[in-house]
Protein backbone atom coordinates (compact mmCIF):
# COMPACT_ATOMS: atom_id res chain seq x y z
CA UNK A 1 0.00 0.00 0.00
CA UNK A 2 0.78 3.30 -0.70
CA UNK A 3 1.85 3.84 2.99
CA UNK A 4 -0.45 2.25 6.16
CA UNK A 5 -1.80 5.28 7.03
CA UNK A 6 -2.95 5.78 4.05
CA UNK A 7 -5.81 2.85 4.65
CA UNK A 8 -8.08 5.67 5.42
CA UNK A 9 -8.39 6.76 1.91
CA UNK A 10 -9.11 3.09 0.69
CA UNK A 11 -13.14 3.10 0.89
CA UNK A 12 -14.42 0.25 2.22
CA UNK A 13 -12.34 -2.29 0.52
CA UNK A 14 -11.28 -2.47 -3.27
CA UNK A 15 -10.83 -6.34 -3.68
CA UNK A 16 -9.31 -7.92 -7.06
CA UNK A 17 -8.94 -11.69 -6.59
CA UNK A 18 -7.25 -13.46 -9.66
CA UNK A 19 -7.36 -17.21 -9.46
CA UNK A 20 -5.12 -17.89 -12.46
CA UNK A 21 -1.63 -20.27 -13.13
CA UNK A 22 0.57 -18.94 -15.66
CA UNK A 23 2.10 -22.45 -15.94
CA UNK A 24 -1.30 -23.94 -16.59
CA UNK A 25 -3.38 -21.59 -19.15
CA UNK A 26 -3.76 -25.03 -22.02
CA UNK A 27 -4.86 -27.44 -18.90
CA UNK A 28 -9.05 -27.88 -19.04
CA UNK A 29 -10.82 -25.32 -17.48
CA UNK A 30 -12.98 -27.32 -14.58
CA UNK A 31 -15.58 -24.36 -14.19
CA UNK A 32 -16.05 -20.88 -15.77
CA UNK A 33 -18.30 -20.02 -12.84
CA UNK A 34 -17.15 -17.98 -9.75
CA UNK A 35 -16.97 -19.99 -6.48
CA UNK A 36 -20.19 -21.10 -4.94
CA UNK A 37 -19.62 -19.53 -1.64
CA UNK A 38 -17.88 -16.63 -3.08
CA UNK A 39 -21.11 -13.60 -1.51
CA UNK A 40 -20.91 -15.72 1.75
CA UNK A 41 -17.04 -14.80 1.66
CA UNK A 42 -17.90 -11.52 0.93
CA UNK A 43 -20.39 -11.28 3.23
CA UNK A 44 -18.16 -12.43 6.23
CA UNK A 45 -15.28 -10.29 4.80
CA UNK A 46 -17.42 -7.10 5.01
CA UNK A 47 -18.40 -7.81 8.76
CA UNK A 48 -15.16 -8.96 10.08
CA UNK A 49 -13.47 -5.72 8.12
CA UNK A 50 -16.75 -3.47 9.25
CA UNK A 51 -16.73 -2.00 5.84
CA UNK A 52 -19.58 -0.42 3.78
CA UNK A 53 -18.81 -1.75 0.21
CA UNK A 54 -16.59 -4.07 -1.25
CA UNK A 55 -16.29 -4.48 -4.90
CA UNK A 56 -14.14 -7.66 -6.44
CA UNK A 57 -13.39 -9.28 -9.97
CA UNK A 58 -12.23 -13.04 -10.26
CA UNK A 59 -9.81 -13.43 -13.27
CA UNK A 60 -9.68 -17.47 -14.68
CA UNK A 61 -7.80 -18.56 -17.37
CA UNK A 62 -7.19 -14.69 -18.68
CA UNK A 63 -10.89 -14.69 -19.00
CA UNK A 64 -12.88 -12.35 -16.67
CA UNK A 65 -15.09 -14.95 -14.34
CA UNK A 66 -16.87 -12.73 -12.24
CA UNK A 67 -16.96 -8.72 -11.52
CA UNK A 68 -19.62 -7.22 -9.01
CA UNK A 69 -19.88 -4.91 -6.28
CA UNK A 70 -21.68 -5.31 -2.81
CA UNK A 71 -22.61 -2.99 -0.18
CA UNK A 72 -22.98 1.04 -0.63
CA UNK A 73 -20.79 3.41 -1.92
CA UNK A 74 -21.12 5.83 1.40
CA UNK A 75 -22.72 4.91 4.99
CA UNK A 76 -26.30 6.35 5.04
CA UNK A 77 -26.72 6.49 1.11
CA UNK A 78 -28.01 3.23 -0.15
CA UNK A 79 -26.58 3.66 -3.41
CA UNK A 80 -25.20 0.74 -3.90
CA UNK A 81 -21.20 -0.31 -4.99
CA UNK A 82 -21.06 -2.29 -8.37
CA UNK A 83 -18.09 -3.70 -10.50
CA UNK A 84 -17.92 -0.04 -12.17
CA UNK A 85 -17.51 1.93 -8.47
CA UNK A 86 -14.05 3.68 -8.26
CA UNK A 87 -11.55 3.26 -5.14
CA UNK A 88 -8.32 4.11 -4.25
CA UNK A 89 -5.74 1.38 -5.64
CA UNK A 90 -3.32 2.98 -3.40
CA UNK A 91 -0.20 1.44 -4.52
CA UNK A 92 -1.26 -0.63 -7.21
CA UNK A 93 -0.51 2.60 -9.20
CA UNK A 94 3.55 2.02 -9.18
CA UNK A 95 2.59 -0.87 -11.26
CA UNK A 96 1.25 1.14 -13.59
CA UNK A 97 4.16 3.78 -13.41
CA UNK A 98 6.71 1.10 -13.78
CA UNK A 99 4.60 0.05 -17.17
CA UNK A 100 4.37 3.81 -18.53
CA UNK A 101 8.23 3.42 -18.44
CA UNK A 102 8.41 -0.05 -19.55
CA UNK A 103 6.42 1.47 -23.01
CA UNK A 104 9.54 3.72 -23.34
CA UNK A 105 12.09 0.87 -23.03
CA UNK A 106 10.56 -0.88 -25.38
CA UNK A 107 10.76 2.33 -28.00
CA UNK A 108 13.86 2.46 -27.27
CA UNK A 109 13.37 6.04 -25.27
CA UNK A 110 15.29 4.53 -22.16
CA UNK A 111 17.05 1.87 -20.71
CA UNK A 112 16.22 0.23 -17.24
CA UNK A 113 19.77 0.80 -16.35
CA UNK A 114 20.17 4.53 -17.34
CA UNK A 115 21.71 6.72 -14.50
CA UNK A 116 19.14 8.84 -13.05
CA UNK A 117 21.06 12.12 -13.14
CA UNK A 118 21.33 11.49 -16.94
CA UNK A 119 17.39 11.30 -17.36
CA UNK A 120 16.69 14.07 -14.70
CA UNK A 121 19.42 16.78 -14.39
CA UNK A 122 19.48 18.29 -11.29
CA UNK A 123 18.91 14.55 -9.25
CA UNK A 124 21.14 14.27 -6.42
CA UNK A 125 20.32 12.00 -3.20
CA UNK A 126 22.52 12.61 0.50
CA UNK A 127 25.39 10.39 -0.95
CA UNK A 128 27.49 11.80 -4.38
CA UNK A 129 28.26 8.38 -5.28
CA UNK A 130 24.62 7.01 -4.98
CA UNK A 131 23.24 10.08 -6.93
CA UNK A 132 25.87 8.79 -10.06
CA UNK A 133 24.99 5.00 -9.56
CA UNK A 134 21.66 5.53 -9.06
CA UNK A 135 19.91 3.42 -12.41
CA UNK A 136 15.92 3.92 -13.61
CA UNK A 137 15.75 -0.04 -12.41
CA UNK A 138 16.77 1.14 -8.52
CA UNK A 139 14.21 3.87 -8.71
CA UNK A 140 11.78 0.74 -8.58
CA UNK A 141 13.01 -1.62 -6.28
CA UNK A 142 12.90 -0.20 -2.83
CA UNK A 143 17.25 -0.62 -2.39
CA UNK A 144 18.09 2.95 -2.68
CA UNK A 145 19.31 2.83 1.06
CA UNK A 146 16.28 4.96 2.09
CA UNK A 147 14.64 4.20 5.62
CA UNK A 148 11.38 2.60 5.23
CA UNK A 149 8.91 5.55 4.49
CA UNK A 150 11.08 7.84 4.41
CA UNK A 151 10.03 11.48 3.08
CA UNK A 152 6.39 10.43 3.31
CA UNK A 153 5.55 13.45 5.16
CA UNK A 154 6.22 15.81 2.56
CA UNK A 155 3.44 14.56 0.87
CA UNK A 156 0.53 13.53 3.72
CA UNK A 157 -0.58 14.74 5.49
CA UNK A 158 -1.52 17.13 2.07
CA UNK A 159 1.07 19.43 1.08
CA UNK A 160 1.64 22.18 -1.08
CA UNK A 161 5.01 20.63 -2.56
CA UNK A 162 5.43 19.83 -6.14
CA UNK A 163 6.72 16.35 -7.23
CA UNK A 164 9.84 18.32 -8.58
CA UNK A 165 10.41 19.74 -5.06
CA UNK A 166 9.72 16.52 -3.13
CA UNK A 167 12.03 15.16 -5.45
CA UNK A 168 14.85 17.90 -4.97
CA UNK A 169 15.04 17.41 -1.30
CA UNK A 170 15.98 13.94 -1.62
CA UNK A 171 19.26 15.67 -1.05
CA UNK A 172 18.86 16.13 2.41
CA UNK A 173 17.50 12.90 3.62
CA UNK A 174 20.60 10.34 5.01
CA UNK A 175 20.27 7.10 4.06
CA UNK A 176 19.31 4.12 6.66
CA UNK A 177 21.65 1.67 4.77
CA UNK A 178 23.95 1.29 2.30
CA UNK A 179 23.26 1.56 -1.36
CA UNK A 180 21.26 -1.83 -2.62
CA UNK A 181 22.06 -3.59 0.22
CA UNK A 182 18.57 -3.62 2.27
CA UNK A 183 15.53 -3.57 1.13
CA UNK A 184 12.87 -0.38 2.20
CA UNK A 185 9.94 0.31 1.16
CA UNK A 186 9.20 3.82 -0.66
CA UNK A 187 7.30 6.41 -2.39
CA UNK A 188 9.45 9.17 -3.34
CA UNK A 189 11.88 7.29 -5.92
CA UNK A 190 8.54 6.35 -7.25
CA UNK A 191 7.10 9.19 -7.42
CA UNK A 192 10.38 10.21 -9.08
CA UNK A 193 10.64 7.57 -11.52
CA UNK A 194 7.21 9.08 -12.59
CA UNK A 195 8.81 12.77 -13.25
CA UNK A 196 10.95 10.75 -15.81
CA UNK A 197 8.18 10.41 -17.86
CA UNK A 198 7.71 14.06 -18.71
CA UNK A 199 11.24 14.30 -18.67
CA UNK A 200 11.46 11.74 -21.99
CA UNK A 201 8.50 12.49 -23.84
CA UNK A 202 7.74 16.47 -22.57
CA UNK A 203 4.06 14.75 -21.41
CA UNK A 204 2.70 14.50 -17.88
CA UNK A 205 2.77 11.24 -16.02
CA UNK A 206 -0.63 11.66 -15.66
CA UNK A 207 -1.71 12.39 -19.33
CA UNK A 208 0.72 9.63 -20.67
CA UNK A 209 -0.79 6.97 -18.06
CA UNK A 210 -4.06 8.50 -19.22
CA UNK A 211 -3.17 7.88 -23.49
CA UNK A 212 -1.12 5.26 -22.99
CA UNK A 213 -2.29 2.81 -20.69
CA UNK A 214 -6.26 3.54 -19.67
CA UNK A 215 -7.52 4.71 -22.89
CA UNK A 216 -5.95 1.68 -24.92
CA UNK A 217 -7.28 -0.56 -22.67
CA UNK A 218 -10.97 0.73 -22.15
CA UNK A 219 -10.21 1.74 -18.32
CA UNK A 220 -13.05 4.11 -18.74
CA UNK A 221 -13.60 4.18 -14.79
CA UNK A 222 -10.00 4.89 -14.07
CA UNK A 223 -8.67 8.63 -13.39
CA UNK A 224 -5.13 9.61 -11.82
CA UNK A 225 -6.88 12.09 -8.57
CA UNK A 226 -10.13 12.01 -6.76
CA UNK A 227 -9.96 15.34 -7.69
CA UNK A 228 -11.64 14.60 -11.05
CA UNK A 229 -14.43 13.16 -9.19
CA UNK A 230 -17.88 14.71 -9.95
CA UNK A 231 -21.00 15.01 -8.68
CA UNK A 232 -23.15 12.05 -9.50
CA UNK A 233 -19.88 10.00 -10.53
CA UNK A 234 -19.71 6.10 -9.20
CA UNK A 235 -17.65 6.40 -6.70
CA UNK A 236 -17.01 5.18 -2.97
CA UNK A 237 -16.17 7.80 -0.08
CA UNK A 238 -13.62 7.26 2.52
CA UNK A 239 -14.35 6.50 5.57
CA UNK A 240 -12.16 6.26 9.33
CA UNK A 241 -13.25 5.24 12.51
CA UNK A 242 -13.76 8.23 14.35
CA UNK A 243 -14.57 8.26 18.09
CA UNK A 244 -14.92 4.75 17.94
CA UNK A 245 -17.99 5.31 15.08
CA UNK A 246 -16.68 4.46 11.11
CA UNK A 247 -17.71 8.23 9.50
CA UNK A 248 -17.71 9.48 5.82
CA UNK A 249 -14.70 11.56 5.67
CA UNK A 250 -13.46 13.83 3.32
CA UNK A 251 -10.98 13.01 0.22
CA UNK A 252 -7.43 14.02 0.58
CA UNK A 253 -6.05 14.96 -2.14
CA UNK A 254 -2.52 13.53 -2.91
CA UNK A 255 -1.39 14.43 -6.39
CA UNK A 256 1.37 14.84 -5.86
CA UNK A 257 2.13 11.65 -4.87
CA UNK A 258 0.52 10.73 -8.19
CA UNK A 259 2.94 8.23 -9.24
CA UNK A 260 3.51 6.18 -6.29
CA UNK A 261 -0.10 5.84 -5.70
CA UNK A 262 -3.16 8.17 -6.58
CA UNK A 263 -4.78 6.41 -9.33
CA UNK A 264 -8.16 5.44 -8.63
CA UNK A 265 -9.88 2.25 -10.69
CA UNK A 266 -13.18 -0.10 -10.68
CA UNK A 267 -12.75 -3.99 -10.20
CA UNK A 268 -14.12 -4.10 -14.17
CA UNK A 269 -11.19 -2.30 -15.27
CA UNK A 270 -8.75 -3.75 -13.23
CA UNK A 271 -9.32 -7.19 -14.08
CA UNK A 272 -8.34 -5.63 -17.35
CA UNK A 273 -5.13 -4.84 -16.06
CA UNK A 274 -5.07 -8.34 -14.78
CA UNK A 275 -5.83 -9.94 -18.14
CA UNK A 276 -2.69 -7.60 -19.64
CA UNK A 277 -0.34 -8.93 -17.45
CA UNK A 278 -1.27 -12.63 -17.38
CA UNK A 279 -1.04 -12.08 -21.56
CA UNK A 280 2.19 -10.41 -20.99
CA UNK A 281 1.70 -7.27 -22.62
CA UNK A 282 -0.61 -8.38 -25.15
CA UNK A 283 -4.08 -7.03 -25.15
CA UNK A 284 -6.59 -9.91 -24.85
CA UNK A 285 -9.05 -8.14 -27.49
CA UNK A 286 -7.09 -7.12 -30.81
CA UNK A 287 -3.47 -8.04 -31.96
CA UNK A 288 -2.29 -4.55 -30.08
CA UNK A 289 0.21 -4.75 -27.60
CA UNK A 290 1.30 -2.57 -24.50
CA UNK A 291 4.62 -3.80 -23.91
CA UNK A 292 7.25 -7.00 -24.45
CA UNK A 293 7.37 -9.89 -22.99
CA UNK A 294 10.32 -9.11 -21.86
CA UNK A 295 9.68 -5.79 -20.16
CA UNK A 296 7.36 -7.82 -17.83
CA UNK A 297 9.40 -10.26 -17.19
CA UNK A 298 12.74 -8.15 -16.18
CA UNK A 299 11.08 -6.17 -13.90
CA UNK A 300 9.38 -8.88 -12.19
CA UNK A 301 12.29 -10.90 -11.60
CA UNK A 302 14.12 -8.47 -10.70
CA UNK A 303 12.08 -6.91 -7.98
CA UNK A 304 11.54 -10.51 -6.75
CA UNK A 305 15.52 -11.20 -6.41
CA UNK A 306 16.03 -7.98 -4.64
CA UNK A 307 13.32 -8.79 -2.33
CA UNK A 308 14.49 -12.66 -1.48
CA UNK A 309 18.23 -11.43 -1.41
CA UNK A 310 17.87 -8.51 0.99
CA UNK A 311 15.32 -10.27 3.28
CA UNK A 312 18.00 -12.71 4.17
CA UNK A 313 20.41 -9.56 5.55
CA UNK A 314 18.15 -8.27 7.36
CA UNK A 315 17.83 -8.70 11.33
Amino acid sequence: MLHRRLRRFAVAVYALVLVHSLEAQSAPVASAAPPADLDAYVANVMKTFEVPGIALAVVKDNKVVVAKGYGVRKLGDPTPVDEHTMFGIGSNTKAFTTAALGTLVDEGKLSWDDPVYQRLPGFVMYDPYVSHEMTIRDLLTHRSGMGLGEGDLLFWPPSTYTRDEIIYKLRFMKPASSFRSHYAYDNLLYMTAGQIVPAVTGVSWDDYIRQHIFAPLGMNNTNVSNAAFKPGDDYASPHERVDGKLQVIKFEVLENAGPAGAINSCAADMAKWVQLQLNRGKFVDGDGRLFRPFCLSETRLRRWRDSNRTSLTMP
